[in-house]
């Protein structure tokens, strides 16, 4: 299986697993089904272990790592201003193809017996939930806003206290690398998870299920599709004077496992080692990658609110204003970074539902086809996270153009120079005009 490139390995799941899934529907047979089920969940599950560790001490070490980063305050300025510029960019997309598509009109669903998901969000859920009374507790719950919190706070002073923090700044060095290789490891596995996942997902969830939210459902992968191929290429070549094919070679693995594993955290390692191999320095990178994988979400902060806030209004005949619209924007860009430690594209759409005053009930409609949802939105939620470092490290003439150039001629599974240690500081410097 080394032999064959990652990419191929996932593919060839991702094959296997819609044979199987559609042979488990059409022959009824309940024990594949449930085979898939229990194959996709342990994989997730083995994913989910690992983020509490991982976003701490990946966040940590990031923070710190900024000491060797020329004009670091910039660089994070602008990663911030770059993830609110796409975010709004996204959620337009979303709002521009509701209108256009209408995806509530003409749906029959029953309203009546729709029930707001047990798990919802508002505007509290961001301020009381930042800080946890208990720190302990925050990794038990896996509440991941918390965590994000806890770690920018400990980097932060561990910067400031410098020489004398290094023994616990190599603790957390230590305990990422072991972290990231034991997360290789499952990894290693996605070909495994995605024949379970999409297989457990075309055996769950069949066209008489899909039909009634057909439109709604194609609206969300035109909606994400055009933010991941015409959106963000045009902004590479614009902003970044970069080709879009290169990223695309360099990112997709990232991408790829992110559509099937249903986690942008999940799936960070990739995504970092996918940005390093793009030419975007590491110490950048490990400070960009982590923070944008639990707050930079196009797909499920963006896009998805956009078009299922439109269908729940329309469903329960509501006529939004303009000023609704506007709130959407705002709710999508500022919003986006209460559903980290919460459930994702969910807590969002019920922020934004919430905000607009259209029934949380509308939400529940959605439930049934949430994992077929999740698989776009959160590839479109990594691919962005690829995206910002890599334009804002060409903006700022820190970017490998030749590491670009060459990027995704090798799998993203093999050693990088950067495995070998942190480059220099110097080597981040631009280059004088």
């Amino acid at each position: 299986m080394r032999k064959i490139p990652f990419s191929v390995q996932i593919l060839l799941g991702l094959v296997l697993g819609v044979a199987l899934g559609f042979l488990a529907r059409a022959n009824d047979l309940s024990w594949l089904t449930s085979t898939l089920d229990t194959v996709g969940g342990l994989f997730v599950q083995l994913l989910k272990l690992a983020v509490p560790p991982l976003v701490f001490t990946a966040i940590v070490v990031s923070v710190v790592s900024l000491r060797g980063v020329a004009n670091a305050a910039r660089l994070a300025l602008k990663t911030l201003l770059w993830f609110g510029v796409t975010a709004l960019i996204a959620v337009g997309v979303g709002i521009g193809l509701g209108l256009l598509t209408d995806p509530g009109r003409g749906v029959t669903l029953d309203t009546a017996g729709a029930t707001a998901p047990t798990r919802t969000g508002s505007w509290t859920d961001f301020l009381t939930g930042i800080v946890p009374t208990n720190p302990v507790g925050a990794f038990v719950d896996g509440n991941v806003l918390q965590i994000v919190f806890l770690a920018l706070v400990v980097g932060a002073a561990a910067l400031l206290v410098g020489e004398a923090a290094e023994p616990l700044v190599a603790i957390n060095r230590a305990l990422l690398e072991i972290v990231q290789k034991a997360l290789w490891w499952v990894i290693r596995l996605a070909p495994i998870g995605t024949l379970g996942l999409i297989g457990n997902a075309v055996a769950s969830y069949g066209w008489d299920l899909l039909a009634p939210l057909a439109k709604f459902t194609t609206a969300v992968y035109v909606g994400c599709a055009i933010v991941l191929f015409v959106v963000y290429p045009l902004l590479l070549v614009t902003a970044g004077r970069l080709n879009p094919l290169r990223f695309f070679a360099g990112a997709w693995p990232a991408i790829e496992l992110a559509f099937v594993s249903r986690s942008s955290v999940g799936t960070m390692p990739v995504t970092q080692r996918s940005v390093e191999r793009l030419g975007v320095p590491r110490e950048y990178a490990s400070f960009a990658v982590p923070f944008g994988a639990t707050t930079k979400m196009d797909g499920c902060a963006a896009v998805y609110p956009a078009l299922a806030a439109i269908f729940v209004a329309q469903v329960f005949g509501v006529d939004l204003a303009v000023t609704d619209y506007l709130l959407i924007a705002f709710v999508s860009v500022v919003g986006s970074a209460a559903t980290a430690g919460l459930t994702g594209a969910i807590v969002m759409l019920t922020l934004t539902l919430s905000t607009l005053g259209l029934p949380l009930a509308g939400a529940g409609l959605l439930l049934a086809i949430d994992p077929i949802l999740d698989m776009i939105r959160t590839a479109t939620n990594v691919a962005g996270q690829a995206l910002v470092p890599t334009i804002v490290a060409a903006r700022e003439g820190t970017l490998d153009r030749a590491a670009y150039d060459s990027a995704g001629r090798r799998s993203p599974l093999a050693p990088t120079d950067a495995d070998a240690g942190p480059r220099r500081s110097e080597d981040l410097t631009p280059a004088p005009a």
